[in-house]
């Protein structure tokens, strides 16, 4: 007899926020708002419960956040801690199955099929789950349970916060029924006001609208939002694979013109690409400088090097040729800058035999970062970084800076 497909989605609740409870038990039972200030731009990267009942949510601009919870407390997200706690979520979780699919820094896919035997029942070993994150971590989880991938993580969602809801073989369908159509995953705002004008307001509803007029409407992915409301998902639990790029980006408090200030926040941002890249044991082969405009005109702008690497020197070098094309001829000032690497390579390479200096380079960085490992990114700086110890406030691991994906 073979067993029917078991998948969890497990979901830690208002994540960034509850880390921050935890290191600082104060907080815990407040209205507490990750990611900056109030006074400030940027957005709500996470919401406690508490604050949340005064209709606090992700992606607020944090001037609105303010205005509807004042009295909330706002703290600056820090990368490194959200990073650490998740990497001990995810080794929970490997723990119980080796079949596991990391989306994020917070949630995850498990396949448990089979795992019965073992724990008795998925639903005893979905308990198992939480309570070990719960005891190890002092977090809580949401888990969903489901034969599909889409319906446990509606399922997950549906049990915040510190759920627990399976849903039964062969029932997904009528569980999605009478839900709102906003709960289904790939249904966003706008996708949710076209349905509501065609008179669909239910799961149920979208799942019997003619195949024909959800193509017409959403072109390709209509047929998967007709596959997803009728409980069909045939997607497994993917292993993660190797990352094919690394970036990171932040924006900045007021729009600036400041070309020693970009330079400056280029170099911080090129380190921190040319750290993770070490650390993954890659070299890049392309180097790609993001820029965002006031006026939110977003560009990018790509270089190819003849020969890979891995050093901060010649990810900023080529970052900082890319930044003076793109500003020669613009006088907008810039509210977001990033640089990114792809086309990852294995760090095996032909050297130059004359071409000694990128020899010292990499010599250097591998020094760099085991002074940084041990003393924190911030104990060792370029001259030219240093401009950002008045601007960004430090953190234990580099500066904190304002971004709200928190790529930093």
């Amino acid at each position: 007899m073979t067993n029917c497909v078991r998948i969890m989605h497990i979901d830690l609740d208002a994540f960034f926020v509850s880390v921050e409870q935890v290191l600082n038990p104060g907080l815990r039972g407040k209205p507490v708002v990750v990611d900056g200030r109030p006074d400030r731009r940027g957005v709500v990267a996470s919401a406690s419960y508490e604050a949340r009942a005064f209709g606090l949510h992700a992606g607020m601009p944090l001037i609105t956040a303010c205005r509807l919870c004042p009295q909330a407390t706002f703290i600056e997200g820090s990368f490194s801690k959200y990073g650490d706690a998740s990497q001990k979520f995810m080794a929970i979780l490997a723990d119980f199955s080796p079949f596991l699919e990391p989306v994020g820094l917070d949630e995850a896919y498990l396949d448990a099929t089979g795992f019965e035997s073992i724990y008795g029942s998925i639903y005893q070993m979905a308990v198992a789950i939480k309570q070990r994150i719960k005891d190890e971590l002092e977090l809580c989880a949401s888990i969903g349970i489901a034969s599909q991938k889409v319906v446990a993580k509606v399922a997950s969602e549906l049990s915040k916060p510190d759920g627990l809801l399976e849903v039964a073989d062969g029932e997904a369908r009528s569980f999605l029924a009478p839900l709102p159509i906003a709960k289904l995953p790939g249904i966003g705002s706008k996708g949710e006001r076209i349905l509501n004008s065609l008179g669909i307001n239910t799961i149920g509803k979208l799942s019997t609208m003619p195949l024909a007029t959800l193509k017409s409407h959403f072109g390709a992915s209509g047929e998967l939002l007709h596959r997803y409301a009728n409980g069909i998902d045939d997607s497994i639990v993917k292993l993660p694979g190797a990352a094919k790029s690394i970036s990171r980006e932040t924006t900045f408090g007021k729009d600036t013109k400041d070309r020693s200030l970009l330079m400056a926040t280029l170099r911080y941002l090129s380190e921190r690409v040319g750290s993770d890249l070490r650390q993954r044991s890659k070299r890049t082969r392309c180097i790609t400088l993001k820029l965002r405009y006031a006026d939110f005109t977003t560009i990018t702008r790509s270089h190819t090097l003849r020969q890979g690497s891995n050093t901060d020197q010649t990810i900023f070098d080529t970052g900082l040729q890319l930044l003076r094309k793109a500003l020669s001829p613009e006088k907008r000032p810039v509210r977001l800058i990033g640089i990114g690497v792809s086309n990852l390579i294995e760090p095996g390479k032909q050297l130059d035999m004359l071409d000694s200096s990128t020899q010292r380079l990499e010599q250097l960085n591998k020094a760099i970062d085991h002074i940084r490992k041990k003393y924190g990114f911030t104990a060792i700086q370029t001259g030219r970084t240093r401009l950002l110890k008045d601007i960004f406030p430090p953190s234990g691991d580099g500066y904190t800076m304002h971004t709200p994906s928190l790529s930093q």
